[in-house]
């Protein structure tokens, strides 16, 4: 079972794909609709207005909220006769990518991953207990070069064998690099990231 934190762009066309992509692979997959609490429903374009809405509702949502509405899609998960007990992960993009850091630290999630999630939390990566992998373009103007080795510092210290905890950069990729519907898709860095994707939920040990 794959949970995906969607960006700022909520539930759109492109992660509505990203959840077919992973049950072709055989997983059950499960987008999080993480503005909710104000904007039900919410699906924008990769636009300049779709941007800025998405960033208003981004702006409200709190860690806690949102780790206890994870926590409720987690109770709902468990009653689910065809998911309970199915390994659990999760993959972030975007703004998702950010809040897959206090995601990974619910002691449920097997293997996540966090897609150039800017401004991570990085006081989490101790806490977490399960495979975590972040993923950056090198060229992220959102996730400079600065940035970039802090990510990288905080994992490795929190996992100094890099056995759990590991920090991915994509050569020449920019922001949203995953998504074909953004000027920054990069072919090659978007291949080379669902390979590891799919890597590290092939990990996850079985029911």
């Amino acid at each position: 079972m794959i949970l995906v934190l969607p960006e700022v762009f909520g539930i759109n066309g492109w992660l509505r794909s990203v959840a077919e992509r992973l049950r072709g692979e055989g997983y059950a997959a499960l987008v999080l609709p993480l503005f909710a609490r104000t904007a039900p429903g919410l699906e924008l374009g990769y636009d300049a207005a779709g941007l800025a809405e998405g960033r208003g509702h981004r702006d409200l949502v709190t860690e806690g909220q949102f780790l206890a509405d994870a926590e409720a899609v987690l109770a709902w998960v468990a009653l689910q006769p065809q998911l309970a007990g199915l390994p659990l992960g999760a993959v972030g993009f975007c703004f998702g990518g950010h809040l897959a850091w206090p995601l990974a630290t619910l002691p449920a999630l097997q293997a996540s991953c966090a897609f150039y999630g800017a401004r991570p939390p990085l006081a989490l990566a101790p806490r977490i207990q399960g495979r975590f992998w972040a993923f950056c373009g090198e060229q992220d103007p959102l996730i400079p070069a600065a940035d970039q080795d802090a990510i990288r510092e905080a994992l490795a210290a929190a996992d100094p064998p890099g056995q759990r905890l590991q920090f991915f950069l994509a050569p020449g990729a920019g922001h949203g690099y995953l998504c074909d519907q953004r000027a920054d898709f990069h072919p090659e860095a978007a291949a080379e990231g669902w390979r590891r994707l799919l890597e590290l939920f092939s990990s996850m040990p079985l029911p």
